[in-house]
């Protein structure tokens, strides 16, 4: 069985307590830490290891959930609203929020809604491993022929509503998935990492940077997202070749 780390923020500690008893009715969801303070949510967690799952309470006092997400987003698989407001639901999609559960929620449409967010990769018949060099993706516009793909030649993912383009080296297939299901593979290559919200790309493949505009070898140009600034320029900070200057 594959365990799935999760966070919860909320500065309602009765709102705590309730998800507590809801993870603890699912083996597979491993609790690691419960905030009830957003900044001190947002000091730890900015230096933590990437997590599969926040679940965040929005209207909380200093900083609300949205703005908290605007940093966190890029440091979570999957991003759960728990709130007992309902107008946030447009900010919500904004900041690429997996779900939003309206306070107060039954235990079946939390384990309706974290089992919809994971079966893309608990269930997937893909088997795929870091050491794996090629899978294979049905075409739709060759009549969903099967074609082969090396993870090497892989430039970007690009969102198509229910469509994802892969775009590689030499050619262009779309295939029937969303971008959250063939990023759930993905994510098992540290290369590959979203910096768009409509695109995961190989960072292998970054050709050139101008500002916040990525050039991709396939001559593809994606700029990055106000979400993944951050993430992106500790990246370009840890490759940057610098004189010595003394």
């Amino acid at each position: 069985m594959v365990n799935y780390n999760c966070i919860i923020i909320d500065d309602d500690h009765y709102a705590i307590e309730g998800l507590k008893r809801y993870i603890s009715l699912i083996p597979s969801l491993i609790l690691t830490d419960a905030y009830t303070d957003p900044v001190k949510a947002l000091i730890e967690l900015s230096e933590a290891e990437r997590i599969d799952l926040i679940l965040m309470d929005i209207d909380m006092p200093h900083m609300t959930g949205i703005e908290l997400s605007k940093t966190l987003r890029a440091k979570t698989r999957k991003l759960i609203f728990t709130t007992a407001h309902t107008q946030y639901g447009y900010e919500a999609f904004e900041v690429e929020a997996d779900a939003y559960l309206l306070k107060p929620y039954s235990f079946s449409k939390f384990a309706a809604t974290v089992t919809r967010l994971f079966a893309s990769v608990m269930d997937t018949p893909n088997e795929l491993r870091p050491n794996d060099d090629y899978f294979f993706v049905k075409n739709k516009e060759e009549n969903h022929k099967l074609i082969k793909i090396h993870f090497k030649d892989v430039v970007t993912v690009e969102s198509k509503q229910n469509y994802v383009m892969i775009h590689t080296v030499n050619k262009q297939v779309l295939t029937y998935m969303s971008l959250t299901e063939i990023g759930g593979i993905l994510e098992q290559f540290p290369d590959f990492v979203k910096y768009h919200r409509s695109f995961i790309i190989n960072r292998k493949h970054i050709e050139s940077v101008t500002g916040n505009m990525l050039k991709m070898s396939n001559g593809l140009q994606i700029m990055v997202g106000d979400n993944f600034r951050k993430n992106f320029l500790t990246f370009l900070e840890a490759k940057l070749l610098k004189a010595n200057r003394k």
